[in-house]
């Protein structure tokens, strides 16, 4: 049965679980909102300054590291489609601020959307990865683990690149 069949059988409508609040509290679970279905959202701050961190993100190391490598540059606007077969377009791209872009895994049937900040905080720089329209819950879960991999490896290479200066 509904979650909704089994607050109606189990008489908890009689102590305020209303329709309504069976509804919202449905639409509570972590990491689902109503327009953009599932989300996940990861931040890392390090001790870093925001060039070299903004240098490297969207160098060619830094690409290779979180997006992928590719034969051809990003560009704005077109598709993309990394040697791991990540398929993609870059839709927005703030220098200093951030890039969003569609971003699919390959056999995915779903096209999800993926920003990704690099933001000063003093001394320090934060980035952040915000995933959005992913299908489900477990989907959600292995785009979690799928970039706090590619933070890791981010941040060793960063504190590598920080050691050379």
């Amino acid at each position: 049965p509904s979650f909704l069949a089994y607050v109606v059988s189990s008489g908890l409508q009689d102590v305020g679980f209303g329709y309504a609040a069976v509804q919202k509290a449905m639409e509570d679970e972590v990491g689902k909102t109503r327009h953009a279905g599932w989300q996940m959202g990861l931040q890392k701050t390090l001790t870093i300054s925001f060039d070299r961190a903004w240098d490297f993100m969207f160098g060619e190391e830094g690409l290779d590291i979180w997006l992928g490598s590719m034969q051809d540059p990003l560009s704005l606007h077109q598709s993309f489609l990394t040697n791991d077969g990540i398929e993609g377009k870059v839709i927005v791209f703030k220098h200093h601020s951030h890039i969003r872009m569609r971003w699919k895994q390959p056999g995915w049937t779903n096209t999800s959307t993926l920003q990704v900040r690099v933001i000063k905080k003093g001394d320090k720089t934060t980035i952040t990865f915000h995933q959005e329209k992913l299908m489900d819950e477990q989907q959600r879960i292995l785009m979690l683990d799928y970039w706090r991999d590619k933070m890791q490896a981010i941040s060793v290479a960063l504190h590598a690149l920080d050691k050379l200066s």
